[in-house]
């Protein structure tokens, strides 16, 4: 059993480490893990990893312990002092005061009621995309569930149509970074951008952009998203009323902030879907059983989604940093030092699921942290659950016989836990 296993992003290539989480729950909960060179990514001094759910939510809710402003929130360090302060903007790397106002900023378009306003339309989208692949037979299923969350992330943005493949490569590159195949993602096609696209793909960097002592350049930083950037500044130039681009550009954000903020809506709104959606179909698929009871109980469709998320957690952990000496799980944290929180280890908790590696679509109730807790739980957690529910229900009621069609693809990484590909097929006839 090495620790480090849980670090090396091609360690979730086969599968996110389940046995692994619980025999370091059992045994060694706050532990200190490595951070070894990762191609050309430099090794980094290590971090303390957080296992069980009660010391992951314990983290979570005390910003002023363990914050996510002094080093971020992603395990690796920025590559420079100016590239911290850049992402420190950002309303997801801030503690209390500053990530509350940055949040009331944006609340608005995402609460429960504004959230219902799109329940239609999305779950029109939704049926629109399976009916569009249904004639087929077949089809890959990340690629389908891919324009959900992208096309309603141009409703709240205010992005035009021809611009949404735009969303999807940058939310590919920067969550994508440690698998090759997604680095250098480029997928929009020019002659469908408007004109504000077009212009910004002459900003973008090249696909694997580098510092001037020759290491990656990290792809957080404002460098490699130039062109999201330039893209960014001039659609706030003409919001359409009530978007977020709107909120955003009338809520008084500095430019840091305002660049920031687009950023995590175009990513993290994104990305974490765009994995989910078919993570979550995928464990449906593998369970029969359980896909027989939902087919025949479709009013489970709310609990399944909630087993899905716990089960098939879209974010595998996230990054705090020690504002004092502390003791968690035993061990003694030094002011300074990275804490990393294992939301996929807490949602398979023998204290608080029973039988938690069983899949079960009626489990309540289900205290999974896939959304996070605290001051930074997932503004857009009530959407993302709508577009999850209506993805779901339409590729059950309109592609009858649902199946796996061949292996899916994983995708390479340490931080989402994606798909890059999975074929499903339909019908009586294959």
């Amino acid at each position: 059993m090495n620790p480090v296993e849980a670090f090396l992003p091609e360690t979730y290539t086969a599968g996110v480490p389940y046995a692994l989480f619980g025999a370091l729950r059992a045994t060694r909960p706050v532990c200190r893990i490595d951070e070894p060179a990762v191609g050309a990514w430099p090794a980094g001094p290590g971090f303390w990893a957080v296992f069980r759910h009660a010391d992951v939510k314990h983290v979570l809710r005390t910003p002023e312990v363990f914050s996510s402003h002094l080093g971020a929130t992603q395990i690796r360090d920025p590559d420079t002092p100016a590239d911290l302060e850049f992402v420190r903007a950002m309303m997801l790397n801030q503690d209390p005061p500053d990530h509350s106002r940055s949040r009331r900023i944006v609340a608005a378009a995402f609460t429960p009621r504004a959230v219902r306003e799109l329940e239609a339309v999305i779950e029109e989208r939704a049926a629109a995309l399976v009916d569009s692949v249904a004639g087929r037979g077949e089809a890959d299923f990340v690629e389908l569930a891919a324009d959900l969350p992208v096309w309603t992330l141009a409703q709240v943005m205010g992005v035009p149509e021809g611009d949404r493949r735009l969303l999807f490569d940058w939310a590919g590159r920067v969550i994508g970074y440690q698998d090759a195949d997604y680095a250098g993602l480029s997928t929009a096609a020019l002659e469908e951008l408007s004109p504000i696209g077009r212009a910004a793909l002459a900003h973008r960097p090249s696909s694997a952009p580098r510092r001037p002592d020759g290491r990656p350049m990290n792809p957080r930083s404002r460098e490699a998203l130039a062109d999201m950037f330039a893209y960014a500044h001039a659609l706030a130039e003409r919001p359409r009323p009530g978007s977020v681009m709107a909120r955003m550009r009338e809520g008084g954000l500095s430019r840091d902030e305002f660049e920031n903020m687009f950023f995590l809506f175009a990513v993290a709104g994104n990305e974490t879907l765009r994995n989910g959606i078919p993570g979550g179909l995928l464990t449906l698929l593998d369970h029969p059983e359980s896909l027989r009871l939902l087919l025949d109980r479709p009013e489970l469709t709310g609990s399944a989604v909630e087993e899905m998320l716990r089960y098939w957690p879209p974010v595998i952990d996230f990054r705090r940093t020690a504002t004092r000496d502390v003791e968690l799980g035993g061990q003694l944290i030094r002011r300074g030092e990275k804490v990393v929180v294992f939301h996929a280890s807490a949602n398979r908790d023998e204290t608080v699921f029973t039988d938690p590696d069983r899949f079960d679509i009626t489990r309540a109730p289900n205290d999974h942290l896939s959304f996070g807790f605290g001051p930074h739980v997932c503004l857009g957690a009530h959407l993302a659950r709508l577009q999850m529910r209506a993805m779901l229900r339409a590729a059950l009621d309109r592609l009858p016989g649902l199946r796996r069609a061949g292996e899916p693809v994983r995708l390479t990484s340490n931080f989402q836990n994606g798909l890059k590909t999975l074929p499903v097929c339909w019908g009586t006839d294959r």
